[in-house]
């Protein structure tokens, strides 16, 4: 059941629209609000696959086909090109059946073969990766799950076949959370839902006739931190998506905004402007203690944590205009970070503290870039004009933000590096704000 909070209607703006702020709701439930997903295009590198379908034993539910979402996982990522099952020669599902001779006539470097079996409530997933042209087994494995969870199966094998091929962990069992707004009559709807990465399994988890912003994920991927202004203004709450309960945990006088987690999952960067100016602050979750981290005329907010846990990225106009600046630990002095054009803003740093992202304005038209962190190099990665809100995949491989295709609000998944591979538009209404969450082992 969703519940929901209703409040006169809230509209906070500061200064710069870099730096907007919305708003709120409340628990929430399952909703027929997925996602849709269109695969627009795949790296020209795509490497050729064959997902041969899954042997079946038992009653296996006709509706999630494990092989068919895998097939779909790697073809979202853009790195995979896989084979049709209706071009294929011979449908294996053990390896002694495969002969590699036909799969490398058809142009496959691997195959993936497997078998499901049904024993009561379970069932188990026995499944085998093959090197076409070196004819070798690279990944044998067992997996299983509940009748009702064959997409999680699924995706965990999809997981581990991307990483038996790349060497990089999958990041197809991670979650997105994201806002939709909804219009009708005049009124409107603000949802928090988390989903699967492909958009299934959407679920609302917060809804509100006030704007929600911001979500951010813990680093145990079990909590979601966001802004509401359900009290009139803007406050900071974290949500447990297990409880559906939460706890509002920053409501000061002014500006409370732009939440990220520490690496630890006990603390959170902040922006608030309770003195006055818009400032980054520390908070310790269980004390509410807070420590000041910016002291500066100008606005300092979207803080986010560097990949060493000690330093932070943030988002200043100290120079005339918003740019990117990082602090190599708590106390050390700001470095400016993004020279490209007068607006860079909302960092987001990969997990290997190679590259930060960001959005970048130039010619009047808003994309999401990367700027090298050892090189200083900026690459524009995006070619529609109204991106925003980056955010990266926890294995660095992928970047979802919100832009507008043809009219629609859509979020958008690509490339770390460029290169569009799937896009997400809303069934009904806008979507933005997305956060890719976590790997959680």
């Amino acid at each position: 059941m969703t519940n929901r909070t209703k409040t006169g209607t809230t509209r906070t703006g500061m200064a710069a629209a870099w730096f907007l702020m919305l708003v709120v709701m409340t628990a929430g439930n399952p909703a027929n609000a997925e996602l849709l997903i269109r695969i627009t295009e795949g790296a020209d590198s795509a490497i050729p696959v064959a997902v041969v379908p899954f042997s079946e034993t038992g009653q296996i539910p006709s509706g999630d086909k494990v092989s068919n979402i895998v097939r779909d996982d790697l073809t979202m990522s853009g790195e995979f090109k896989p084979l049709p099952p209706e071009k294929m020669l011979s449908l294996p599902s053990k390896g002694d059946e495969v002969y590699f001779r036909d799969w490398r006539l058809l142009g496959q470097r691997y195959v993936l073969v497997g078998q499901l079996t049904r024993t009561g409530d379970k069932i188990e997933a026995q499944y085998e990766l093959y090197d076409v042209n070196r004819e070798e087994r690279i990944l044998g494995a067992t997996a299983s799950s509940s009748v009702n969870s064959t997409r999680s199966l699924a995706h965990h094998i999809s997981d581990k076949v991307y990483e038996a091929i790349t060497g990089v962990p999958g990041a197809f069992s991670t979650k997105l959370a994201y806002v939709t707004l909804q219009r009708s009559g005049g009124n409107a709807l603000y949802r928090l839902q988390v989903s699967d990465v492909d958009g299934k399994r959407a679920k609302v988890r917060l809804e509100s006739d006030e704007p929600i912003l911001s979500p951010a994920w813990s680093p145990d991927g079990k909590r979601l931190a966001y802004v509401s202004f359900e009290t009139g203004k803007p406050a900071i709450y974290i949500h447990e998506l297990s409880s559906g309960n939460r706890t509002r945990i920053a409501d000061f006088r002014g500006l409370n905004s732009a939440p990220a987690w520490g690496p630890d999952g006990r603390s959170l960067l902040m922006t608030l402007s309770k003195d006055g100016n818009a400032e980054v602050y520390k908070m310790d979750i269980q004390s509410r203690s807070l420590k000041r981290l910016t002291n500066h005329w100008s606005i300092d907010t979207e803080p986010t944590w560097d990949h060493t846990g000690k330093g932070f990225y943030f988002t200043s106009d100290r120079s005339g205009g918003p740019q990117i600046y990082h602090k190599s630990s708590e106390d050390a002095e700001p470095r400016r970070i993004t020279f490209g054009s007068r607006y860079n803003a909302r960092p987001r740093p990969d997990n290997d503290g190679k590259y930060v992202y960001y959005v970048h304005q130039r010619d009047q038209a808003f994309h999401i870039a990367r700027t090298n962190l050892q090189t200083e190099e900026e690459t524009i990665l995006t070619r529609t004009g109204s991106d925003e809100s980056p955010s990266v995949s926890p294995n660095g491989r992928m970047l979802i933000y919100a832009t507008k295709q043809g009219g629609d609000s859509v979020l958008t998944v690509i490339a770390a590096d460029g290169g569009a591979a799937y896009s997400l538009p809303a069934s009904e209404g806008d979507v933005r704000e997305p956060a890719w969450s976590p790997i959680v082992k």
